[in-house]
């Protein structure tokens, strides 16, 4: 008897994994929500103590994120629970305090055991159960079946127990990302790789040999899991030749390379107090004992100096092996994350193991071959160290999970021999990686660049190159696509031994950055836009009348909403309006009667296709600095982008029965077209905050009360006064016009009045006194005559 040992320390003392496979006779098409529940109480009878006043006692029940429920709008073909922790504890009979739903991430299994060891040592809980599952095998073979299960859930809370604790997808995934496609882990993954095979001085046969020795290994193990997927034992060149079967994933990524999530597979582990489990009857033959732990958060992709390392994962390993006091010679089972062999061998590397070392880098045979169960994958790792130490006592287990891109490392050493719960330093570490300096970042690149490392995507509907590179000018880091039309740059990352180094042209387009093999081929592909009004658009119609443009955004059966190409429309337009000296004033409004513009285009949005806006922001405006004015005609809604559109013109006319709305947290989002900026710089600030955080709407009454809006007109005539107003404005001279908006401009960032006013730019005012208006204007007022400006 252990009788030493503090009473609140926690141990695991039950695991459990189910595998529920297509091909096997038993199969029973069970959902994650089944799956996480046979788990639980596999790992609870693993405890060999009363099951059931195990589960009586259970007060936490903590989960990983099934694949649905990782991503914003992932799809759920069978349905999924809406509270699964709590979904999972009811099935199971268990009553607890706590229902968890943890962050998407591999690294979550070995995390929610730190996590909830402390909470255990801290008096906080006493028995906890985690799980995790996914069906994803079952949910493709079963969503287009004529009687498909349904495996939704809707709970009652009434307790409020469940605890949803988001994607925690911050910092992981950016938009910039996503509309370059750089969103699915082989492409991620691969970029490092390469840029890491570079980094070795390796050509691309020598390093796909490398991922084939350090991964063939995992296949044998692999073999002789009966839980395991693949259970093929292949070669190392089997692993890395290119086959019909073994196709190309993202270079230099074979399918047999990758993590294969089709599985049916659940794990669980039970954690208790070591005064609650000799209370349950637990014997000590079972208790394993968490020895040291680390966990540390690599820096976000762009800001990572070398992209083929991540040294935060190594340092993680070596300071749990710091705090359990002993070294990697001492630890007799190795589980290292293996979705690509990058993770592996990042880490390997660091620590001087060998593929082939004899303990071997995995307990289950590896994610590509074992199967990689979403979040959930170390959880098998977790019970599959359990029970070779508890096989070997006084051995040691170390499983290091790994989340995002190489982002997240959760480290766990564990052993029979009893330990207490040692105090890690991690937080001290993190801030020492979060102060390393980081290379700058270009969301918008411009010119000559070289590679600095790549991949091209093999997807069904063609090939897909990417690039992370460096401007030549300054060293900036940035993303960008091959051109689909630059067929000798495809050739070159296809073919060439190694492509990072090379000299490309990057140009910043309004959907994305694309990368060529030279500046003749970007100007050929991407040809500068002369800055001229069509005879016909799509979206939006143009109207020219003398010194005035109006602009219609002619969307009236979506209420004049905005997708990106109306936005690409109407950016044109003012292009053609703010280049011709001809035109002096703009309007802009919307068709029909009932909206100016209701914002954002959400149904396109929800469609998948791409979503971006100009450059000059929403409506080709919100970004846009403006020498000569705009004004908008709102007739109807003016919500979301659409208010901020019209904030952004120099002047607003709305009709009586007009509505404004920053109506963006309604529906999930945030006026991020300006409106978070404007408006509560041109209406008192207390006001703008009620708007913007409650997503009211106000009239144009209350509008023009508080000055957002110039002047009001009777319904359906809003064009008509905004063309009136516009005629008042050429009246004067458009030099005067022009440049009092831009001393405006250059002045509003100087708070203190005498200071913007004696801060008058010269060049402004010599620029009008020399000018022929000034002049025009002048002598018109001394002869009585009406001036003819000349605009110049």
């Amino acid at each position: 008897m252990h009788t030493e040992i503090d009473g609140r320390t926690p141990i695991i003392v039950g695991v459990g994994q189910i595998a529920d496979r297509i091909e096997d006779p038993g199969y029973q098409a069970l959902s994650p929500i089944d799956l996480a529940v046979e788990a639980a109480r596999a790992a609870v009878e693993n405890c060999g103590a009363d099951a059931e006043a195990v589960i009586a006692a259970i007060d936490v029940v903590a989960a990983t994120r099934q694949f649905e429920d990782s991503t914003p709008g992932a799809p759920a073909p069978l349905g999924k629970s809406s509270a699964f922790t709590l979904s999972v504890a009811n099935r199971l009979g268990a009553k607890p305090r706590r229902a968890v739903l943890e962050i998407a991430g591999g690294q979550s299994p070995q995390h929610l055991v730190i996590e909830f060891g402390r909470e255990i040592a801290g008096g906080r809980a006493d028995v906890v159960v985690l799980t995790g599952a996914e069906a994803i095998s079952t949910i493709g073979h079963l969503a287009k079946s004529e009687n498909k299960p349904d495996f939704s859930d809707d709970p009652d809370d009434p307790e409020g127990v469940f605890e949803d604790r988001g994607f925690g997808l911050k910092g992981l995934v950016t938009l910039e990302q996503i509309g370059h496609g750089l969103i699915n882990a082989p492409v991620q993954y691969a970029l490092l790789e390469n840029a890491r095979r570079s980094a070795r001085g390796q050509s691309r046969a020598e390093y796909a040999e490398a991922m084939g020795e350090l991964f063939a290994p995992f296949t044998d193990i692999a073999a002789a899991n009966p839980l395991a997927a693949a259970r093929d034992v292949r070669s190392a060149t089997e692993l890395v030749t290119v086959t019909e079967r073994n196709r190309v994933i993202a270079e230099p990524y074979t399918r047999f390379l990758v993590a294969r999530d089709l599985v049916n597979l659940a794990a669980a582990v039970v954690l208790t107090s070591v005064a609650t489990a000799r209370r349950l009857g637990i014997a000590e033959e079972n208790w394993v004992y968490l020895h040291g732990q680390a966990e540390l958060r690599e820096r976000n992709l762009f800001e990572r100096n070398n992209l083929g390392e991540a040294p935060s994962a190594a340092m993680a390993v070596r300071h749990a092996l710091e705090v359990a006091g002993i070294g990697i010679d001492d630890v007799d089972f190795f589980d290292f994350y293996s979705c690509f062999p990058i993770a592996v061998s990042n880490i390997t590397d660091a620590l001087g193991l060998s593929p082939h070392d004899p303990r071997g880098l995995t307990l289950t045979g590896g994610l590509p071959y074992f199967g990689g169960p979403g979040n959930n994958y170390s959880m098998h790792a977790i019970a599959e160290a359990v029970e070779r130490v508890r096989a070997k006592p006084g051995s040691r287990a170390l499983v290091s999970a790994n989340g995002g891109v190489l982002s997240k490392t959760s480290v766990g050493i564990y052993s029979t021999t009893p330990s207490p719960l040692r105090q890690d330093a991690s937080a001290t570490l993190q801030r020492e990686i979060d102060a390393l300096d980081a290379p700058r970042h270009a969301p918008r690149p411009n010119g000559w660049a070289t590679i600095e490392t790549f991949t091209v995507e093999h997807t069904r509907k063609g090939k897909n190159g990417l690039v992370i590179g460096r401007l030549i000018a300054n060293g900036d880091r940035f993303l960008a696509l091959v051109a689909p039309e630059d067929d000798e740059l495809m050739e070159l990352l296809q073919n060439v031994d190694d492509p990072i180094g090379q000299s490309v042209y990057v140009t910043a387009l309004g959907y994305g950055n694309r990368v060529t093999m030279s500046e003749a081929k970007a100007a050929d592909l991407f040809p500068k836009r002369p800055p001229r009004l069509r005879e016909n658009y799509e979206f939006i119609t143009v109207q020219r009348d003398g010194r005035v443009l109006e602009v219609t955004i002619n969307r009236p059966d979506l209420r004049n909403c905005l997708h990106p190409p109306a936005h690409e429309e109407l950016d044109e337009a003012f292009d053609a309006y703010f280049a011709d000296d001809d035109l002096w004033v703009a309007i802009i409004t919307g068709a029909g009667d009932k909206a100016f513009c209701a914002g954002n285009d959400l149904i396109y949005s929800a469609s998948g296709k791409p979503l971006y806006v100009p450059f000059n922001g929403f409506a080709g405006l919100t970004s846009r600095r403006m020498h000569k004015p705009v004004i908008a005609a709102v007739n109807g809604y003016a919500m979301g982008g659409g208010f901020e559109t019209a904030m952004a013109c120099h002047l607003i006319v709305a009709s009586e029965s007009a509505t404004f709305a920053l109506s963006e947290v309604r529906v999930g989002l945030i006026a991020g077209a300006g409106g978070l900026i404007r408006l509560p710089r041109a209406i008192p600030p207390k006001v703008a905050n009620e708007l913007i955080l409650t997503g009211a709407r106000i009239d144009a009454a209350r509008a023009h009360e508080l000055g957002v809006v110039n002047r009001l007109a009777p319904d359906g005539q809003a064009l008509k006064v905004a063309r009136e107003l516009a005629a008042e404005i050429i009246a004067g001279s458009p030099t005067s016009v022009r440049l009092s908006l831009e001393l405006m401009q250059q002045t509003e960032a100087i708070s203190d009045t005498v200071e913007a006013v004696s801060n008058t730019p010269s060049d402004v005012v010599d620029e009008l006194m020399t000018s022929a208006d000034a002049i025009e204007g002048m002598t018109a007022f001394a002869l009585k005559r009406p001036p003819k400006w000349k605009n110049h």
